[in-house]
């Protein structure tokens, strides 16, 4: 006898035959043998039959003879036949693999069909036991027979069910078969082969129409069979059209769904423009096939997008315009918020699929991720306190494939300047990302309940700097795309925003915690992304340069910047830096940094205070991101213009003469620079040094404007040189490439550098007499090692970042919603889609007529050019 207890949990039901029919069922009816037999059909057990799992035996009785035990199980192959007959009806559907040539290994064929339907695969899924299926199959089997695998009969969840990799797709849709066609027998692609099958419908049915003979058209007309005449169709309600039309609906809908993918409206318009093509109205239907080609007299919806971003229209107020628009005009030049939403999908992070190999450790497989929440992953706990602060975020390898995506144009375009051949070109490409993050103040909170979030943000941007591809053969790696405005708003991209005081080390590094993690796993993995049609490898190197120094302290676990470790690039002291001013090299790194931190931790040579902050040279908590050792350029302009300020101050009050001069005194001395200032240069006094006062500041203009000030003929000569020193070196650390844009310059910094410190120490000592500042220090000491490392200082500053601040501030107010829980949602998403390439491209062609139709159409909320003017913000 043949026991159930083998057979597992889940008995395959379907593969059970019907019993044959005991002797004294011969003679039943007629009607009863007409009737359907079903799917399954399982002997009764008797009462004396036990119910346990482990007891389920199949007792024989004479009511039960050897002859109707179960039959051996049925072959897979029939198996599926009877699926495909009983369950999917996917016959008329899919592909038999009877289509393929005959050379293929068995075992591939079978990697290539439908565990149910024993198919080819259409539109392919895979379950967590690795087999694959037909989609429609799948669930249609799962609703029948339960969610099982027809295979292994492994369970699981229609949520577990994902695609299987692009490799296999790839090649799946690249199978090549053989069309069944008499006298054709063409090797055809399987991604075209319904489009050649239907060529053959189409050559078919044009031979059947040449050969009808001219009829009478009146046998087309609808038969009327008396009662009320037939009114025409436009003249009837829709309820009415919907009746009448219900079966042509039908039909249009069962060929759409088979042939088009369920896309309805394209064959409608087709069968319209063929209708209009027929009776000879060409001109119409020259305008409906602009206008399914997207190229009608509306302009196209990711131009409308551009137009909305770029000029800070809120959804009302971009639909104000485009009623208007359209009631003036009788046309729909712009497009409806429906088409903007649809067009910035593809824009967005978490559109396209992508993968990597080997999988990211501890990241999500999936690839449909858009803004998540930047608190996500903290373990809850009975004793926590609710986070007093909203953060948004993209998930950072998703970011990097729309940025990638965004950039598609570029790098085929790269491609081809270079002579390279598209198809051979599909690894080794390097992508080289500029991290940035800049805390801001007084963002003021605007509305709204919620947790009470600190009046301050932090704002954590990306820019892809460059991409680079080694060709086989070669020694050295082609660059294929360049930044060409690196510190420009429109090239930095936003990545994470949160409400967060960045001097909170806790917080700050809590929801950066994640970021970083995953940034790590990206180091070590390789990007699948297709581009330009093929699929193409992409590694990642992270540069963290857009910090200015107190973010830098932050992130390393250094003292603050008032620390006597004046550097953060060197182990000097401030003392040491001001008697040597010139003769540093770069020594400290995130390794070293850790190590020392631990060396504070644990102190192992039991140490006083003193000796252990000598030991660990200001490191006083744990590094937390690897920040590259470099200057920021913006910062550095800021740092020196303050220092500018002051020694101007001083010599016209003549301290170098004088000891501990009152407040009062440099209030006044203060108060007569500003004057001269604002009098001569139209410079208006700032309260903090922002970026646009330090350019103006440091000029040979400016240094004229106050040696009117100073009595000494000998101390006016002094500052002039010290300024033409300075201008000397500036370039340097400002160009985006010193060996190109000022050669001359660089071959003379080391000597301008000496000179500018032997100043320093002789004609100004009063001031640098045991002290300088930290950015004085890292311009005259370490501007020749950094730029002989990077080749620039300038392109890695975090100016882009900064400007991005007054954007964020402006998406605030003219395009978040009105409340905690979504405003840093849209700002994240207005300020993602600002910085797309795609849509300058878009914006550079129409900008002149979007302004002056805004300027037309709502002049309040037009802004001004000192508006549109995104420079830096104050510091």
């Amino acid at each position: 006898m043949q026991l159930l207890q083998d057979q597992g949990p889940y008995m395959e039901a379907p593969q059970l035959t019907v019993p044959s029919l005991l002797p004294q069922e011969a003679h039943t009816s007629a009607k009863r043998k007409e009737e359907k037999k079903p799917l399954q059909s399982i002997p009764k057990r008797t009462k004396k039959d036990t119910s346990t799992g482990g007891n389920r035996v199949w007792r024989q009785t004479t009511d039960n003879p050897p002859s109707m035990c179960l039959r051996a199980w049925v072959k897979p192959a029939a198996q599926r036949s009877l699926w495909v007959k009983n369950i999917t009806h996917c016959q008329k559907d899919h592909l038999t693999s009877n289509l393929l040539p005959g050379e293929f290994p068995k075992d591939f064929v079978n990697a290539l069909v439908c565990q149910v339907c024993d198919h080819l695969l259409s539109d392919p899924v895979q379950s967590p036991c690795q087999h694959l299926f037909c989609r429609t199959c799948i669930q249609k089997y799962s609703h029948i027979l339960g969610p099982q695998c027809p295979a292994c009969g492994l369970q699981f969840k229609p949520c577990d069910l994902n695609s299987p990799a692009e490799a296999f797709l790839s090649i799946l849709h690249s199978l090549p078969l053989l069309c069944p066609r008499e006298g054709c027998g063409e090797l055809v692609r399987l991604d075209s082969f319904a489009d050649h099958c239907l060529s053959h419908c189409f050559e078919k049915d044009g031979r059947k129409e040449e050969n009808i003979p001219e009829q009478n058209m009146d046998g087309y007309l609808p038969v009327n069979k008396g009662g009320r005449p037939r009114q025409h169709l436009l003249s009837l309600t829709r309820r009415a059209q919907k009746h009448r039309l219900r079966e042509l609906k039908n039909q249009v809908k069962m060929f759409a769904d088979k042939e088009e993918g369920g896309d309805v409206k394209s064959v409608c318009l087709t069968l319209f423009l063929l209708a209009l093509r027929a009776g000879n109205e060409h001109k119409q239907a020259d305008e409906l096939e602009a206008m399914m080609q997207g190229r009608g007299l509306g302009l196209h919806p990711a131009v409308c997008l551009a137009i909305r971003v770029n000029t800070f229209l809120s959804c009302s107020q971009y639909h104000k315009m485009y009623r208007t628009v359209k009631a003036t005009s009788g046309r729909q030049i712009f497009q409806p918020l429906h088409a903007l939403r649809n067009a910035e999908k593809e824009l967005l992070p978490g559109f396209h699929q992508f993968e990597w190999q080997p999988a990211l450790k501890n990241v999500s497989n999936s690839c449909n991720i858009g803004i998540i929440d930047g608190l996500s992953g903290w373990t809850a706990s009975v004793e926590d306190v609710p986070a007093d602060t909203i953060s948004r975020r993209f998930r950072y390898d998703v970011a990097l494939v729309s940025a990638l995506k965004d950039l598609e144009e570029d790098i085929m375009e790269g491609l081809r300047e270079r002579g390279l051949d598209d198809s051979t070109c599909t690894s080794g490409f390097t992508v080289v990302i500029k991290e940035s993050c800049d805390g801001m103040g007084d963002v003021s909170e605007k509305h709204g309940g919620g947790p009470a979030i600190p009046e301050k943000a932090v704002r954590f941007s990306i820019t892809v700097m460059s991409i680079t591809i080694q060709p086989e053969g070669e020694e050295e790696a082609v660059t294929i795309f360049q930044e060409q405005k690196p510190n420009s708003e429109l090239s930095c991209r936003p990545l994470c925003l949160m409400f967060v005081d960045e001097s909170d080390h806790e917080m700050l590094t809590a929801i950066l915690g994640p970021v970083v993690a995953e940034r790590k796993a990206m180091k070590e993995s390789r990007l699948i992304l297709t581009v330009g049609g093929l699929q193409r490898s992409f590694r990642f190197y992270f540069r963290s340069t857009g910090y200015d120094e107190k973010m830098v302290r932050e992130m390393e676990g250094l003292e603050a910047s008032g620390s006597t470790y004046i550097c953060t690039l060197c182990d000097s002291t401030r003392a040491e830096a001001s008697q040597n001013m010139v003769l540093h090299s770069i020594t400290r790194s995130h390794d070293e940094n850790l190590e020392r931190y631990e060396i504070w931790r644990t102190n192992p040579f039991s140490e006083s205070a003193e000796e252990l902050r000598d030991r660990v040279k200001g490191v006083s908590a744990k590094p937390f991101i690897e920040t590259q050792p470099t200057l920021d350029a913006l910062h550095c302009d800021i740092g020196n213009a303050t220092e500018f300020y002051k020694i101007f101050q001083d010599e016209i009050a003549e301290v170098y003469l004088k000891n501990n001069p009152s407040r009062e005194e440099r209030r006044r001395w203060r108060s007569a620079l500003d004057k001269q200032l604002r009098k001569k240069l139209k410079l208006k006094p700032v309260m903090r040094m922002n970026g646009n006062y330090a350019r103006r500041l440091m000029t040979r203009e400016s240094v004229e404007v106050v040696c009117e000030l100073v009595p000494s003929e000998e101390r006016r000569e002094a500052l002039k040189e010290l300024m033409e020193l300075y201008l000397q070196m500036k370039p340097v650390w400002r160009s985006t490439c010193p060996a190109r844009d000022c050669p001359d310059q660089l071959c003379r910094y080391s000597f301008n550098s000496q000179r500018f410190a032997e100043l320093l120490s002789t004609t100004f000592k009063y001031r640098y007499d045991g002290k300088i500042t930290n950015y004085l220090h890292k311009t005259l000491a370490h501007v020749p090692e950094i730029v002989e490392r990077d080749g620039s200082i300038g392109a890695w500053a975090s100016e882009g970042n900064e400007s991005g601040n007054k954007l964020f501030r402006r998406f605030r107010k003219m395009n978040a919603r009105q409340s905690k829980s979504f405003e840093l949602e849209d700002i994240l998403k207005h300020h993602w889609l600002y910085t797309s390439k795609y849509l300058q491209k878009f914006m550079e062609a129409h900008k002149n007529s979007v302004k002056a139709l805004q300027a037309t159409i709502n002049p309040e909320e037009c802004p001004d050019d000192t508006d549109l003017s995104l420079d830096i913000t104050d510091f």
